[in-house]
């Protein structure tokens, strides 16, 4: 079974689209290393003074396990994220036939 994450996080949107492409390289490095961990799509989107991240994962402790990494937490903050904690959601995954 494998879940849905979404992961809301406030900041200077205008600062991670610049780190998006002044720092490609450390973005696919993280890239690498979650699906390396479990994880199985992954994109972003901006919002008014937010950044959201959904992806799909194994399970909820792959996510945990990728995400509670200090160096992971140190770049989210220096591309921009507030200092706040990000809204967390974990869903499972379930099929429709409306699904695409």
């Amino acid at each position: 079974m494998s879940v849905l994450v979404t992961v809301k996080v406030k900041g200077d949107t205008a600062a991670f689209r610049q780190a998006l492409a002044d720092r490609a390289g450390e973005f696919e490095k993280i890239s690498a290393a979650s699906r390396a961990q479990g994880a199985i799509h992954h994109r972003f989107g901006l919002g008014d003074g937010f950044v959201l991240v959904v992806d799909e994962w194994e399970s909820p402790g792959h996510f945990e396990q990728f995400f509670s990494n200090p160096d992971l937490q140190g770049f989210i903050a220096s591309v921009g994220a507030a200092a706040e904690p990000p809204e967390i959601t974990v869903a499972e995954t379930v099929a429709s036939a409306d699904q695409f």
